[in-house]
């Protein structure tokens, strides 16, 4: 796969505008039907998530953090508009489990308790969008580059959350790991953060007023990047 970019994004908006605008009322329908839940991803980055999992078609999506199961619903959607894929999600906790809909999980979605660093023996082969959004320190993040990422096929999609709050990473977090990361291997990731990216994140709210989507949460600090794994 081809880096991510604004264009290619904007142009995923347009093509299953439909069938987003579809999910989007879904997952407002979700929260106001799932009061305990604190949604984590913001709508940009949500929406991203799911068309890039619409456009690629990925036969295997791990999700390395599920905590109340916003994300985990999302990438379900994906999966189940596409009409295949299955979904492996890893927590230490089992909260998604109570909130994710049975119509959405039956056939598609497993879940692995425990921490991860003990349960590489679990992680699927042949991996087609791998979605992170766990532990957010500089040590965990280490740990996966170095032990998860090389298990990961070259050149699937990849999104890690919470990188770009602000115009910089944080110092010792995640995000400066995996972005230092990246820059090694000269990989630039993609952001619609409005804080790091301010213009992609007009551009995109452009498309998306122009297609009439107003989001499933009205958020938008969007701090997840996206990029293909090399």
């Amino acid at each position: 796969m081809e880096q991510v970019d604004e264009a290619t994004v904007a142009g995923l908006y347009r093509k299953y505008a439909t069938d987003l605008a579809a999910v989007i009322e879904q997952q407002r329908a979700f929260l106001a039907d799932h009061r305990q839940v604190t949604p984590q991803l913001d709508d940009i980055e949500a929406e991203i998530t799911y068309l890039l999992l619409r456009e690629y078609r990925p036969a295997t999506v791990m999700e390395l953090g599920t905590f109340h199961g916003w994300s985990t619903t999302w990438l379900l959607s994906a999966l189940r508009d596409n009409g295949t894929g299955r979904l492996h999600s890893f927590d230490k906790i089992d909260n998604v489990e109570r909130n994710v809909p049975a119509e959405l999980s039956a056939g598609r979605w497993s879940l692995v308790r425990g921490d991860m660093r003990t349960g590489l023996s679990q992680v699927p082969t042949e991996v087609g969008h791998l979605f992170v959004d766990a532990d957010h320190g500089r040590r965990f993040a280490r740990w996966y580059l170095e032990h998860l990422f090389p298990l990961m096929p070259a050149g699937i999609p990849v999104s890690v959350h919470d990188v770009f709050h602000g115009r910089r990473v944080r110092v010792w977090s995640e995000g400066a790991e995996v972005v230092a990361w990246l820059r090694e291997r000269d990989v630039r990731p993609f952001s619609a953060s409005r804080s790091h990216s301010p213009a992609t994140f007009r551009a995109l709210n452009r498309v998306r007023d122009e297609l009439g989507l107003t989001g499933a949460r009205g958020t938008g600090a969007n701090p997840m990047i996206f990029f293909t794994l090399p």
